[in-house]
Formats: C-alpha cells, structure tokens, sequence
C-alpha cells in the first residue's frame, strides 16, 4: 500500500512546486487593464450587472482602470459581451488622467472609518477611479458594437489597439 501512495504524494509535491513560479511570475507582471462599457445595461441579467457594478462601469463609454489579475479577468470575461479592453500603455494612461480625470475631493473614508473609498492617485492628486469618455471619433468598427473585436465589430479583447480607441475617445 505504500508503494500505491508514494506516485500521489509525488504529484501532489509537484503541483505545489509549479504553483509558486506561475505566481511570482503573474504577479511581477504588474500590468494595467483598460475596460471600456460599450452596450447599455437594459435588459440584462443581475449577475452581468453585479459584475458591471464591482467593476464600477455603470454607463456606456465609462472607462475604468483595473489591474491585471485573476480576479479581474474573471470579471471582464464574465461580461465580455457588453465591454471591450486591452492593456494600457503607460503614455495613454497618463493621457486619459490628464484629459478626462476628474479630481476627488470628498473624504477617502465614513465617520466612522469603517468604509474607504476606491480612489486613483496620481503625481500626489486623488482621482476617481472611473473616466467618462465621448463616443470614439469614426465609431467602434465595421460591424458595430454587437460583434466582436476580432472579427470586425467592438467588442472584446483588443490587446495593444485599446490604445488607439482611448486617444479617439478624449
């Protein structure tokens, strides 16, 4: 029974090996999440808005930054079918807290302290953590916005050209 026993545990050991590296290497990623809210929210169903509402995206052509992780991979695959996003470069990110930033000037936390606000802070300001853009200049694609990016339409993943579709919509 021992020798039944001793391949287990060695693929268990394995497993627990593997894990730490697929970590350290995600998270010396560091990466930032541009998500932009492409369709309205009518007619939807409550986990999709639920989603929607964590991600703090709550109107069409809102935009918000979030950190490349699995938490919010998850989240953005979840309701792919209303948002498009790709990875932020650091020059539009600048741009967008620059152009369409709006400062935050309430307080960070309640009375009481118990609560703290999500807020971005940038070269010593505090911004909120949402950007609310213009329609992009010549639209989202040929398609429109009920299609995906990779076959003509809005949305979906758009890696590196979510950059493009940010600059037109300043």
């Amino acid at each position: 029974m021992a020798a039944t026993t001793t391949p287990l545990d060695g693929k268990k050991n394995r497993k627990r090996e593997n894990k730490p590296a697929v970590k350290e290497a995600a998270s010396s990623k560091a990466a930032k999440i541009a998500v932009v809210l492409i369709r309205g929210m009518i007619d939807m169903d409550r986990p999709l808005k639920d989603a929607l509402r964590i991600l703090r995206l709550h109107r069409k052509n809102h935009c918000v930054i979030v950190e490349d992780n699995r938490i919010s991979r998850g989240m953005i695959q979840k309701v792919k079918d209303y948002v498009t996003w790709g990875e932020i470069s650091p020059e539009t990110y600048t741009e967008l807290i620059g152009k369409r930033g709006k400062e935050f000037k309430a307080r960070q936390t309640d009375r009481k302290q118990k609560y703290s606000y999500a807020v971005i802070e940038f070269q010593g300001k505090k911004y909120k953590p949402y950007f609310a853009l213009n329609p992009p200049l010549k639209g989202f694609g040929r398609k429109g916005i009920k299609v995906a990016f990779r076959v003509g339409g809005a949305l979906g993943n758009r890696g590196e050209k979510i950059n493009d579709l940010l600059r037109r919509m300043m």
